[in-house]
């Protein structure tokens, strides 16, 4: 890098500075102030007036950017390690709500033009699951906080129909999108904050409206619906996805068979089993010799919990014959309340397979 030493008593004005930033050097403006401009765009002042007989003060170095792991990471990856770095690199003991949202207070007092909102806010989302925040509409809120209010609202509808401030726009979206992956329904105040910020001819501001009308129909559709905090023991777990498996009958038994109930038992763990008095009578039909086979592990998410469950399959029962159709005569079909038989004894209904019965095989 080729330096020089200018010397000027007078400003320089805006094209020299912008010249002397492009070519990167070091600028003595006055006997008082030094700046040092290097090719990274950064301006360190250094003030000279604390000791005036004593020796000059040297410049300090400009701090150094913390090392990223892959030099090939992409410009997004390396802003989001950036902000990591400044202003999420905290303890464990100390990854919660308040120091998130501490951070965030931090990066808004610290300039008033929000300048680098939009790197902030991606290097934000990204570290929501570690501070424990993903599922937390407050912070979601305090996050879309962070853009200034007014300065991103179009003046004119040919501003808004040429998507104005476009990464600003996006990243907002992303924050919804975020909010909808964590099943997370927005409320009044923030469509109050992007109307504010965006105004109501921009694209985050329809996000809000679809999701306000979506999302509350939706939410409960599920026959399956879960709790809003999963619990963290294994067993309630398991209790949980065996009740929504075996939920396509209704009489199904649930019962937790303990290892410690056997003297042979070499691991404490447990087994949750499903089964509906159904399948123990299909169970005690099968015929000695058939094979049964143990199935699985086959996998159940709950919500972001992974469960694994096996099954018990035989084999496959034959298949009964379609109902054929008679014809007979009116007069001979008799009802139970007459008291008389039918006069064809022989005929019998054909028995309904049962929903654990199933073309590859019976569950048991």
């Amino acid at each position: 890098m080729n330096r020089a030493l200018l010397r000027s008593s007078k400003l320089l004005n805006q094209i020299q500075l912008r010249k002397i930033l492009n070519d990167g050097c070091k600028v003595k403006i006055q006997p008082s102030a030094t700046f040092w401009l290097n090719c990274n765009h950064q301006i360190r002042h250094y003030s000279n007036n604390k000791d005036k007989s004593g020796d000059k003060s040297r410049a300090a170095e400009p701090e150094e950017e913390p090392e990223f792991d892959d030099p090939g990471s992409t410009e997004s990856e390396r802003s989001h390690q950036l902000i990591t770095a400044k202003y999420f690199r905290v303890n464990e003991e100390e990854q919660n709500k308040k120091s998130f949202e501490g951070a965030i207070d931090i990066f808004t007092h610290k300039d008033g033009r929000r300048r680098g909102d939009v790197e902030f806010i991606y290097g934000a989302l990204k570290n929501m699951e570690k501070f424990g925040v993903h599922k937390d509409l407050q912070s979601y809120k305090k996050l879309m906080n962070v853009f200034p209010k007014g300065k991103y609202v179009p003046e004119n509808r040919i501003q808004a129909d040429f998507f104005h401030y476009p990464n600003h726009q996006d990243c907002a979206i992303a924050i919804m999108v975020k909010m909808e992956e964590n099943k997370i329904i927005p409320d009044e105040e923030m469509g109050d904050m992007i109307i504010n910020i965006f105004g109501k001819l921009s694209e985050p501001f329809k996000k809000y409206c679809r999701c306000m009308y979506w999302y509350p129909k939706l939410k409960n559709i599920s026959p399956w619906l879960l709790p809003e905090k999963l619990p963290d023991d294994a067993l309630e777990l398991a209790l949980i996805g065996i009740e929504q498996i075996t939920s396509v009958d209704r009489l199904t038994e649930i019962n937790v068979y303990e290892t410690k109930e056997l003297e042979q038992a070499t691991d404490k763990t447990w087994i949750v089993s499903g089964q509906s008095p159904e399948q123990m009578k299909l169970l005690k039909e099968v015929e000695i010799g058939s094979p049964i086979y143990v199935e699985g592990a086959f996998r159940l998410w709950l919500d972001d919990c992974q469960v694994n469950y096996f099954i018990l399959r035989g084999p496959p029962k034959p298949r009964h014959e379609d109902a054929k159709l008679e014809v007979v005569d009116i007069e001979e079909i008799r009802m139970w309340m007459d008291g008389e038989k039918e006069k064809h004894e022989g005929r019998q209904l054909n028995r309904y397979p049962s929903v654990h019965e199933q073309e590859d095989g019976v569950i048991y």
